[in-house]
């Protein structure tokens, strides 16, 4: 199905739940106060069983209050919890945030990496979902939502947004988007010129990408493979999903 059209479908199904809802008592609750919205999200994440959460930043926390946070994670990975994780692919440009991520992805929380817009989201079990009130990193607040509908609906972008993701692990997500225009051109057989004439830039600049993508996915040059080969391959493997 084609993407537009299956985000297309979701919002008018969200329209047709807000409809439906008119005139009768929602489950939504706001939560202005940060330190109830930290008490509520603990609560329901000793109780539950599954947690799949969305970011668009990475996390603020420092020092012990990182390692604590870190420490509670893995915590409830023994204990059991499904987690899945979408980040968007900004966090990983801080080489803290990514080994944190690095760090609770190879312990159970799986990780996938998008760069379409993302909003804060943490749905635990299919039975409250915490949603940020306002669209803006690190904004205070949130909206408790034990309306099961709107819970439907979340998890139903969740699972759209985690099939577009791509594997963490996978070296592509140190690509720029220019960088991997470039190579999905690659992917397609194009030369630098024709690249750079899709592209509308110069060939030179495509050459400065390619040589850039080489180094990101760790090619060097050899007489024995065939980089662009490679890169190829690489991209594969992250995109094709």
């Amino acid at each position: 199905m084609d993407e537009s059209v299956s985000l297309a479908q979701l919002a008018h199904r969200l329209e047709e739940v807000v409809g439906e809802l008119r005139g009768i008592p929602v489950d939504v609750e706001r939560l202005g106060d940060s330190e109830l919205v930290r008490q509520q999200i603990a609560q329901a994440t000793h109780s539950a069983s599954e947690l799949r959460a969305m970011h668009p930043v990475g996390s603020r926390e420092k020092g012990r209050q990182e390692q604590k946070s870190r420490r509670s994670v893995l915590d409830e990975l023994r204990r059991g919890m499904t987690m899945r994780t979408i980040v968007h692919a900004s966090v990983l440009d801080d080489p803290r945030k990514a080994a944190r991520i690095s760090e609770l992805h190879a312990a159970g929380n799986l990780h996938r990496v998008v760069d379409e817009p993302i909003q804060q989201l943490l749905v635990f079990d299919r039975t409250v979902a915490f949603l940020r009130i306002t669209p803006v990193a690190y904004s205070p607040g949130a909206l408790a939502i034990r309306q099961q509908s709107l819970i439907t609906i979340l998890i139903d972008l969740f699972e759209r947004t985690w099939a577009r993701g791509r594997e963490v692990t996978e070296p592509t997500h140190r690509l720029t988007p220019r960088e991997r225009e470039v190579l999905a051109l690659i992917a397609e057989g194009r030369s630098n010129s024709a690249i750079a004439h899709a592209l509308s830039i110069t060939e030179a600049a495509v050459g400065k990408h390619v040589a850039s993508v080489f180094v990101k996915l760790e090619l060097p040059a050899t007489k024995d493979d065939n980089r662009r080969v490679l890169a190829v391959l690489a991209y594969l493997r992250g995109a094709a999903r």
